[in-house]
Order: structure tokens, then C-alpha cells, then sequence
């Protein structure tokens, strides 16, 4: 049953159902407590270990149901006999396959099985050879038919299948009935295969095809031509904040690391003197970790928008790890965005800027003249500021002068650019002008590239 339990946790964590190691002890404890009799004490003790929010909670009871389903497996009745004939003859019952059939099947457990109507012997044998066929490592459903049929050869239908054939041979029909019930059993085997390899992939593949998904609109340009398809845009929304989280977790398991230190001799013996010298109050050398202090200009015109609201969403999803998040976005002037994002979340604080500052011809100079006139006293040397734009100022004067002035008082500046750098000395663009003043300028033009850029700021306010 161990082995069981093992693959419920997989199928349970390719639905999105997180099921650490210390959890999947604790699961089976708890099921052999509560043993396996009772279907709904078992379903419930498991999920109390491990479901951990209404929406686990939701998708373990669908995996359950999924994963402990079981098909009939009924062999069909003889074909040989009509209902209508057997009702006729008084309603006699089917007596069971004859010696002969028997003899006939003796080389082939399964279809013995198949003509004694032994239901659980089918099951086992179809479970036992999927074990052996790795359904259960199915990731595509193009996979389907492929394992449909060597699960059946596991099961050994090439067996009941060469019966048929000799059956047929025999002169005089004599074996026409035992070959049409073995007939029968083959098609209503291949369907309860083809049902079984079917809920395998909906438990063990689900999440593949999310990851590969995933992957694929994480490799997405931002700035393509026509911008994020909407069928997309809620996928990858949604995949933005998961990123978030997963740095959010990892940045938080560091700074609770930090604060453990080694002990402080020092600190706990000057405690103690209160305490008649006995050292009551134990002190431990913590280091310093500064949470992250981030401004950030976006460009919101057309060519950029998308970037940039997938960039604030990234950012406002790192509430853990976040000190002070200050949000500016610009396309001629520039504005504050905060209390827009706060009043109507990054899903529509895009559509809200547009509104206000939307249409008009981006100039870099006047936003970072703005900026420096209205909230340059927001920069410290804690503060890191990141800067989304593809530097296109129309001709306009860069201000370099201000660009040089926010790169002086800031802990670092970072420009995500999602043109590639081939552009950034092309027509309008200043960038490699801007880039003089940036301590980190890079492509940012997929969800990946921003992940990992954002990584990479979040790794440098390190315990120190």
C-alpha cells in the first residue's frame, strides 16, 4: 500500500497539490491509523495532512476520486446467445464456459480469467501490467495509444487473440462460440485499457502539459507584434505571480537563516550581570539583512505596456520580501501609480495610467525631469532603482545629466529593455547612451529574462 500512497503523492503534486517529504510521512501515518476500510475516513485523514487551503483542498478531492476510481471490469456476456432466445428457454442461466473452452484457454491466465467472469483477477492483471507498461510515467496525450496497446500485451491479449485464431480453425464451428466470447472480452478489455490510461494521464500528465505551457509563455516576447494574446494573458498573469512567489519563499528562508547566527559571548555575559552572572538571557550574533528598497519607472506606451504591467505585478507580488515599492510610470509625463495599483490592482492600473497619461509622444527627458523635480528624494543608497523602457525618446533631449544624478544617489540602477541589444543604437533609441549610467542594462523582453533579472537583485541584499 506503500507504493500506492507514493504514486497519490505524485499525482497529487502534479495537480499543484504541494506535498513535501515531512507531509507525505505524516500521510501515511495518519492512513495507517485510521486504516484503509473506510473510504471516507481514509480520504479524510490524508486530506487534513495534506491539503493546506480551500483550493488544495478542492483539487485533492478531485485527485482522490480520480485516483481511486475503479472500473467495472465485467467481460461481456457470450454473444452466442440472444436474450430473447435465453428468455425463451425459461430464462436458464449461463452455466459458466464448458471444459473444453477451458482447455482451450489454459496457456493464458487472462483469459481464463475473462471466461470464469473472475473480475477481480482482471483488475489486478490490468493494474499489474500497467506497473510494468509505465503508464503512469505518461506525460502527452499523444502518449495514449501507444500505451493503451502495451498495456494490453503486458496483460497478454496477444494470448487470447492466438486463442481466437485457433478457435476459428477448428472444423465444423466448434470453436466459433468460445472464439466470439473471447471476441467480446477483447473490445470491452481495450475499452477499460483505453478508460484506464485515460485517467492516468489525467492524474500523472496535467501537470506536464501545465509545466510545458508554462515554459512556453515564459519564452514569450513581451513586444511581439500584436501584443500578449488574450487566451494568454491570464495564463501568464497568473505564472507572474507564481514566480513571485516561489523568490518570495526562497528570499525568506534567507533571512530566516541569517537571524539564527552563533552565539554572542560578549552580549550574553554583559545580560547575565543582571542575573547574579547566571547567563539567563542567551544572546546570539544576528546578522544584518536589509529587505529591498525598489523604484521603478515604467514606460507605458504601446510598444511597451505589456512588459510593463507584467514587471509591476512581478514586483507588487513580492510583498515578503519587499520593503518600499515606489511605482512611476510615464509616456510623456511622468505619475506616481501607487495609489492606483492600490485602488485597482496591477490588472487594471494599466488601463487606468492609459487613461490619464496614455497617447502621448514618449520623451524620456521629461519623465526623468519629473521624476527628479517631484521625487528624487525618495533615492537613497538603499534603494534600488529599476527602469522599463526601450530608451525611444522620439529625439527628444535623454537628460543624461538626471540619469547620471539618480545613478549616484541609488544603491543600483537596472534597465530592462525588452528590444534586443542590436536595437539600442537604431533610430531613436539612446539606450546605449542611457546605459552608461545603468549598473546593470539586459534584454527583458520574457517572462524568464524577468524572473531572473529579479533574482538577481533580490540575491544582492544578501545577511551581511
Amino acid at each position: 500500500m506503500q507504493h500506492t500512497l507514493e504514486q497519490f503523492f505524485r499525482a497529487l503534486r502534479a495537480s499543484d497539490v504541494r506535498v513535501s517529504p515531512a507531509e507525505a510521512i505524516d500521510a501515511s501515518r495518519a492512513a495507517a491509523v485510521v486504516g484503509y476500510a473506510d473510504r471516507d475516513l481514509f480520504r479524510d485523514a490524508l486530506c487534513a495532512t495534506l491539503a493546506k487551503s480551500s483550493d488544495e483542498v478542492a483539487r485533492f478531492d478531485a485527485v482522490f476520486e480520480t485516483f481511486f476510481a475503479r472500473d467495472a471490469a465485467r467481460p461481456p456476456a457470450s454473444p452466442s446467445r440472444s436474450e430473447e432466445e435465453s428468455q425463451s428457454e425459461g430464462g436458464a442461466q449461463d452455466e459458466g464456459p464448458s471444459e473444453a473452452d477451458m482447455a482451450a484457454a489454459e496457456g493464458s491466465p487472462l483469459a481464463q480469467a475473462v471466461l470464469q467472469g473472475d473480475v477481480a483477477a482482471i483488475q489486478q492483471s490490468m493494474e499489474s501490467a500497467a506497473a510494468r507498461a509505465g503508464v503512469s510515467e505518461i506525460r502527452l496525450s499523444t502518449q495514449r495509444s501507444r500505451l493503451t496497446r502495451r498495456l494490453l500485451e503486458e496483460m497478454g491479449l496477444e494470448e487470447i487473440e492466438r486463442i481466437i485464431a485457433n478457435a476459428r480453425r477448428l472444423p465444423g464451428g466448434e470453436g466459433e462460440g468460445l472464439a466470439d466470447r473471447l471476441e467480446a472480452a477483447r473490445r470491452g478489455l481495450f475499452e477499460q485499457a483505453q478508460a484506464y490510461v485515460a485517467r492516468q494521464h489525467d492524474l500523472y500528465a496535467a501537470g506536464s502539459a501545465r509545466e510545458l505551457r508554462e515554459e512556453r509563455l515564459a519564452r514569450k516576447q513581451l513586444n511581439a507584434d500584436g501584443g500578449v494574446d488574450p487566451v494568454d494573458y491570464e495564463l501568464m498573469a497568473a505564472l507572474v505571480k507564481k514566480m513571485a512567489k516561489r523568490l518570495a519563499a526562497k528570499y525568506s528562508r534567507r533571512r530566516h537563516v541569517a537571524h539564527k547566527g552563533h552565539l554572542d559571548v560578549r552580549k550574553t555575559l554583559r545580560r547575565s550581570l543582571a542575573y547574579g552572572g547566571v547567563p539567563f538571557d542567551i544572546q546570539f550574533k544576528v546578522k544584518k539583512v536589509d529587505k529591498p528598497s525598489i523604484v521603478a519607472i515604467c514606460d507605458v506606451s504601446k510598444s511597451v505596456a505589456a512588459a510593463a504591467q507584467f514587471l509591476l505585478t512581478f514586483l507588487y507580488s513580492l510583498n515578503e520580501v519587499v520593503d518600499r515599492l515606489e511605482a512611476f510610470a510615464f509616456s510623456g509625463r511622468l505619475i506616481s501609480v501607487n495609489d492606483i495599483l492600490d485602488d485597482h490592482g496591477v490588472e487594471q492600473a494599466i488601463f487606468k495610467v492609459l487613461q490619464e497619461i496614455g497617447f502621448q509622444q514618449t520623451d524620456y527627458g521629461r519623465a526623468l525631469q519629473d521624476f527628479s523635480e517631484q521625487h528624487l528624494d525618495k533615492l537613497d543608497r538603499r534603494t534600488t532603482v529599476i527602469v522599463l523602457g526601450d530608451g525611444r525618446s522620439n529625439f527628444a533631449d535623454p537628460r543624461l545629466d538626471l540619469m547620471k544624478e539618480i545613478h549616484d544617489r541609488s544603491r543600483a540602477v537596472i534597465w530592462l529593455n525588452p528590444e534586443p541589444e542590436s536595437y539600442w543604437a537604431q533610430g531613436d533609441s539612446v539606450m546605449y547612451r542611457y546605459a552608461r549610467f545603468c549598473h546593470v542594462a539586459k534584454q527583458c523582453g520574457t517572462l524568464e529574462q524577468l524572473e531572473r533579472i529579479i533574482d538577481d537583485v533580490l540575491r544582492s541584499y544578501v545577511p551581511h
